[in-house]
């Protein structure tokens, strides 16, 4: 059983990790991208930027904590 807990972690922080880089990969493209097309928006759109992307690691972390929870915690074990 704590086999199996530990590839179920392994898996959370795998996965968390692997959609946080997409996600922050793509809102950095998309930042560019308007960014050159209207300049003069840099300002705002860094401001959205890294909130964005303060939600999207602060999403990675809450999975990483869960992990952690079943790592040592374990609440299915009677």
């Amino acid at each position: 059983m704590g086999g199996l807990i530990a590839i179920a972690c392994g898996l959370i922080v795998a996965f968390g990790a692997l959609g946080a880089a997409v996600g922050i990969g793509m809102v950095g493209s998309k930042y560019l991208e308007s960014s050159a097309r209207q300049p003069e928006l840099m300002g705002p759109l860094q401001t959205k930027l890294f909130l964005i992307a303060g939600l999207i690691d602060a999403a990675f972390l809450i999975g990483v904590a869960i992990a952690l929870l079943f790592a040592f915690v374990n609440p299915f074990q009677g």
